[in-house]
């Protein structure tokens, strides 16, 4: 692959990466209205997402790609977790 197909594709995984975490929504709903789901998966994706975007930020060169696609995984993942407690 060249530079500009690596790139499209760097964009297309932050995307899906995005998708993944915005996918918690339906279990926030459920959670906020009494069908409580587990909170330590959720709890987990945070911290892992929290690492991620660290490492992608203050790496000596940004990889700004990986810490955007990581950044919806701490809130959703958070917000999840709280509202299953």
């Amino acid at each position: 692959m060249n530079e500009k197909q690596m790139k499209i594709l760097g964009w297309v995984a932050t995307f899906m990466s995005v998708m993944m975490y915005v996918s918690y929504f339906p279990q926030i709903m459920d959670n906020l209205s009494g069908h409580k789901g587990n909170f330590v998966q959720p709890l987990v994706a945070a911290i892992n997402c929290s690492l991620w975007v660290y490492y992608g930020l203050f790496k000596k060169e940004r990889d700004i790609p990986l810490a955007a696609a990581n950044a919806p995984g701490i809130i959703f993942g958070l917000i999840t977790a709280i509202t299953a407690l």
